[in-house]
């Protein structure tokens, strides 16, 4: 607790992946204002469009399935894009899609129209892009209600002010997470006043143990175990980011209410991945972020069945409209999900569980490497595994197997990627030993802490770049780890004449092009 700054609900805790594409636009916007006058954006000429325009007609308006796959992975921006490294200029390799994923040339075509529209063409944009994120996650606007907002954490932040204001005097309300936890459905449902916190555990692999979820329901619900104790909501993940499972959702609903307990799912993980079916599986709240499903313009969704938001109308108007402010970012997310449906989920699962596959057994092959969670694509629970991968190699910290990966042109996260508990328990770090790491990061703040490497797989990725990911992972695993190894030395030579210093400085100068593009006038 004493690691969270606090504030305000419902904004209550840190934003979650800060929309970087919308903050690059307003710098942008600013200069250009600066330089040319309040009146640079002013009568752009823009022929009018109709939100069914933008959302389902494109240039790929005529390809579906796996044919609509490849043309997707053909537009995505950024993805031919060569980089510095130890072995000269290479593409780089996105590795990293369960952070924030790219997007295609029909999406972003889909934001710059949107924002030349007038008011009553943007506003049929939100409601159709309502009522598509309503027919594909199974919620029939009879039924939940759609509020759009800037990414799943404030959505979570949302239904713990909710919850608050639904704990009546006959009871004391008990909020069940797991361990899996990303800290935007963890952190909210700390302080709900009035109410206590507990945990379900998981096993090696990332399952939740369901008959224990059921025990501890009976126990608070059914038998009063607990005195006035009530499990009022039970908050999982659809998918964790750093175990890469996917939860039994209908199975957990069905426990869930069965107990007369509502359920939250934190979907972040699998809204690009897998089926949702909120209706027929049960599910009273889901929240994601478009920045995860090939939409990063800041906007994130709140969907909840109907009467459970308890906000006056007074109250949910502003915050409606706060996040439709952001139509540019709504349109992005109608056409990312749009394209996403006309692929194939199915395909897109298929072909992801494919490349996990490959991933996980030339992992297997590297001596010195553990993978954490499901290990081997013959597990019986790998049907349920998802384009995710955390591991460690020994020897190595996390931020400097990362570090040698960024070398070659491999972007990855590393660290305890917001679960701090999931990762803290997988590396065994005691309760002792986390106090003693609060008050070493208190006096060294550049200190790196123990955490975990993590590769997260998306459409644009495909066999040529888990091979590479393969075989330099297996030179970093072989690498000596005295203090200062010969070949990690700044003047060993990585290929003739080229040193590794002369890589760093290549590679800071192509961070320093790139933000002059981005930033410049011209």
């Amino acid at each position: 607790r004493d690691w969270v700054v606090w504030a305000n609900a419902p904004d209550r805790f840190e934003a979650g992946t800060p929309a970087i594409i919308n903050i690059i636009a307003f710098a942008k916007a600013l200069r250009l204002i600066r330089q040319y006058g309040s009146g640079v954006f002013r009568d752009i000429a823009a022929g009018e469009l109709t939100a069914t325009g933008i959302l389902y007609h494109d240039e790929l308006e005529g390809y579906s399935g796996p044919e609509l796959l490849g043309k997707l992975r053909e537009s995505m921006i950024g993805l031919d894009v060569m980089v510095p490294t130890e072995e000269g200029a290479r593409r780089y390799i996105n590795l990293d899609n369960g952070a924030s994923t790219p997007t295609f040339k029909p999406v972003w075509n889909a934001v710059c129209q949107a924002g030349r529209q007038p008011v009553k063409v943007q506003q049929d944009i939100i409601r159709e892009v309502r009522s598509l994120c309503a027919g594909i996650l199974g919620a029939p606007a009879a039924d939940y209600d759609v509020v759009f907002n800037s990414n799943t954490t404030e959505a979570i932040n949302l239904a713990a002010e909710s919850l608050h204001r639904q704990c009546g005097q006959d009871d004391e309300p008990v909020i069940l997470i797991t361990i899996l936890e990303h800290n935007s459905n963890d952190l909210p449902w700390r302080t709900v006043p009035g109410s206590s916190l507990i945990r379900l555990q998981a096993d090696a692999e990332g399952f939740l143990d369901l008959k224990e979820l059921e025990t501890l329901l009976c126990a608070y619900n059914r038998v009063g175990q607990y005195g006035k104790k009530r499990i009022r909501l039970v908050a999982v993940s659809g998918a964790s980011n750093v175990l890469g499972v996917f939860n039994d959702l209908p199975e957990i609903s069905r426990i869930v209410h069965q107990y007369e307990a509502c359920l939250l799912v934190d979907a972040a993980q699998m809204v690009a991945h897998r089926r949702i079916n909120m209706e027929k599986w049960g599910i009273d709240y889901l929240a994601f972020s478009a920045h995860k499903a090939y939409a990063p313009f800041g906007t994130g969704v709140l969907v909840a069945r109907k009467g459970l938001l308890d906000f006056s109308p007074a109250e949910i108007e502003p915050i409606k409209a706060s996040g439709e402010e952001n139509v540019w970012g709504i349109a992005a997310l109608g056409k990312a999900l749009v394209l996403l449906q006309r692929a194939g989920l199915e395909r897109i699962c298929e072909e992801e569980q494919a490349l996990t596959a490959r991933t996980l057994r030339g992992m297997a092959q590297i001596r010195g490497l553990t993978i954490f969670g499901i290990k081997n694509p013959d597990s019986p629970g790998f049907a349920q595994k998802g384009g995710v991968i955390v591991f460690n190699v020994k020897g190595a910290m996390a931020n400097v197997v990362a570090k040698e990966l960024a070398m070659r042109g491999i972007g990855v996260r590393y660290g305890c990627h917001c679960a701090h508990l999931l990762v803290k328990s997988l590396v065994k770090i005691s309760p002792t030993l986390e106090r003693f790491q609060g008050m070493f990061v208190t006096l060294f703040p550049k200190l790196r802490l123990p955490g975990l490497t993590r590769v997260s797989l998306g459409i644009g990725n495909n066999t040529e770049d888990i091979d590479t990911l393969i075989r330099v992972l297996g030179n970093i695993a072989r690498q000596p780890r005295s203090p200062v190894p010969a070949d990690r030395s700044p003047e060993h030579e990585v290929s003739p004449g080229m040193t590794r210093a002369n890589v760093r400085k290549q590679m800071n100068d192509f961070v320093l092009a790139a933000s002059q593009r981005v930033y410049g006038l011209h």
